[in-house]
């Protein structure tokens, strides 16, 4: 891998959402790795230690806020949580603050402009941790 290049983990159970963003990533120079269920998550940060992992909210076994309440205790200290759905963005916004995400992004959110604001995330400060209740 070459050196400063940015390392995405793409979590979401749509394999087709999975393969459009991964491929939209890489177009614009981001290494991309994918996983298709809110389980194993933390595993599989701990293995690949991304800079942003990009998680879905909504999964039938566990959703994506309380993954990131879980996983970012097995992350690095300068991996970023950014939630992504096609929910309405003031409930992803209160969602993101609340499991202690460093943000959110709309699905509609595709190519150049996704790329872009994924990079902002690792510009701006680590939020906060949340503690588990």
């Amino acid at each position: 891998m070459p050196e400063g290049k940015l390392r995405v983990l793409v979590v979401d159970d749509d394999p087709d959402l999975l393969d459009l963003v991964a491929r939209s990533l890489k177009n614009h120079g981001i290494e991309v790795e994918t996983h298709l269920s809110a389980l194993g998550v933390a595993n599989r940060i701990r293995e690949s230690t991304p800079d942003v992992v990009l998680i879905d909210v909504n999964f039938p076994s566990l959703k994506g806020d309380k993954v990131v309440s879980l996983a970012r205790s097995q992350a690095p200290a300068n991996t970023r949580f950014v939630l992504y759905s096609a929910s309405d963005e003031a409930q992803l916004r209160s969602l993101a603050r609340t499991s202690g995400a460093d943000g959110y992004l709309s699905k509609s959110v595709q190519g150049a402009e996704l790329a872009r604001k994924i990079e902002s995330f690792c510009d701006k400060p680590r939020a906060a941790p949340v503690p588990l209740v």
